[in-house]
């Protein structure tokens, strides 16, 4: 087990957003979170990220360290776990090479970084092409490219993704899904919420439904695509 998730507790004041959730992902595993506007599935990437604060009750452990005990930044930097917000939130008026090296403030390992910024050229060739491009002026896919480049240079044992289909075209769509898909072929363990729920269900192994801050069901993604409740709630029948 790489991450456990187990009671978490998120309000926001006086607004209980997560009611408890248990759930875990495996080392190398695809796993999304399905679910209506605000079931809860981005407040849980902040709270693993430690962006919100868990209340009392809850744990959540990764490779067996209390996570609680992790500032945001050292989530990042001590145990590689990166975070693609929704809406990218890239530094617009930074170059692509300036976001994808500020990325890298944390890390060492100097032919480590150069060996992932060239995989990151490799995977989105269009970055390289404009890597001198201010980020801001990018296109939406460019832009959606740089924010997983950009959160893969930073730590790349997990990468937790809200809804990085947003605003794309579907061929884009589909090309950053197979990008995706090559990232975690090699070795990266990906967390996807996605209101997308059938190309989520299709990407990933397994998933979990969330509904108004509680886990109502989990399972393999080809059981969830055939439950019929799945069906009529979240893939048009």
């Amino acid at each position: 087990m790489l991450l456990r998730l187990e009671n978490l507790r998120v309000s926001y004041g006086n607004i209980a957003a997560l009611h408890g959730i248990t759930c875990q992902i495996d080392k190398g595993e695809i796993v999304c979170m399905i679910g209506a506007n605000g079931a809860g599935k981005s407040t849980t990437l902040r709270a693993i990220s430690r962006m919100v604060d868990a209340e009392e009750g809850s744990k959540m452990t990764f490779m067996g360290k209390d996570l609680l005990k992790y500032r945001p930044e050292k989530v990042v930097s001590e145990l590689g776990i990166s975070h693609v917000p929704e809406g990218r939130r890239l530094f617009g008026n930074l170059t692509v090479m300036e976001n994808l090296k500020l990325a890298t403030f944390a890390r060492k390992d100097h032919a480590g970084i150069e060996n992932d910024l060239t995989r990151m050229f490799s995977i989105f060739p269009r970055l390289e092409e404009r890597k001198n491009q201010e980020a801001g002026t990018l296109s939406g896919g460019e832009q959606q490219m740089l924010a997983v480049a950009r959160a893969f240079m930073s730590g790349k044992t997990v990468m937790l993704l809200d809804e990085p289909s947003m605003g794309l075209a579907p061929l884009l769509m589909m090309s950053m899904f197979d990008s995706l898909d090559e990232i975690n072929r090699e070795g990266t363990t990906i967390l996807l919420v996605e209101q997308n729920a059938r190309l989520a269900l299709k990407f990933a192994q397994r998933g979990y439904v969330l509904e108004t801050g509680n886990l109502v069901m989990e399972g393999k993604s080809a059981d969830l695509m055939d439950d019929p409740n799945i069906k009529k709630a979240y893939l048009g029948g």
